[in-house]
């Protein structure tokens, strides 16, 4: 009689321990990057043009996601910025970001929309190409958004992010970040 319990107990043990399918999905998005910086005597906010891929995968209401953005600076050669002294207090640093986040979103399927709150680390760069100048470091980001379904796999991706950045002094610490995407589910 043991051995048959075992049997039960160990059957029932592998069907329920065995995981859900997984989903996974690909968002290429568009939007903008606010970041505040101390001009001369004042506060100015400006506002650069990113874009950027995420890759992530989910179980149910726990995903893992990857991303790559490219948020782009004063153009030293197109004269956007005039350099008069040093480069730092005067232009706009171009910033590329790689973060891995993890998020708790709403199950897939029980509306058209699911949203979901975001916390992720990585790292960033910040830089002026046309001098050849970089600074590196490591960011947290914490933000949410919603995945709206369309036609099919097809989704519309609406996300809003708020930055923490430390270890450089090109780039403003706390940058936000709004974006759309095209979001593809599979």
């Amino acid at each position: 009689m043991p051995s048959t319990v075992r049997v039960i107990v160990l059957g029932l043990l592998l069907v329920l321990g065995v995981p859900g399918t997984a989903r996974a999905d690909l968002t290429a998005f568009f939007g903008g990057l606010f970041r505040s910086e101390i001009g001369v005597g004042e506060l100015e906010s400006t506002t650069r043009s990113t874009r950027g891929l995420a890759v992530g995968f989910s179980l149910i209401i726990v995903g893992l996601e990857f991303e790559w953005s490219q948020t782009g600076g004063d153009d030293l050669d197109e004269g956007e910025c005039v350099v008069i002294g040093d480069v730092r207090g005067v232009c706009t640093p171009a910033l590329a970001t790689g973060m891995g986040n993890l998020l708790l979103q709403t199950p897939r399927g029980l509306l058209p929309v699911q949203f979901y709150a975001t916390v992720g680390a990585g790292v960033y760069r910040a830089g002026y190409e046309a001098i050849d100048e970089n600074d590196y470091g490591f960011g947290t980001n914490v933000g949410g958004g919603a995945k709206v379904e369309l036609i099919g796999p097809l989704r519309l991706r609406v996300d809003y992010r708020v930055f923490n950045l430390s270890g450089g002094d090109l780039v403003d610490s706390t940058p936000q970040r709004i974006y759309v995407g095209a979001n593809l589910a599979f």
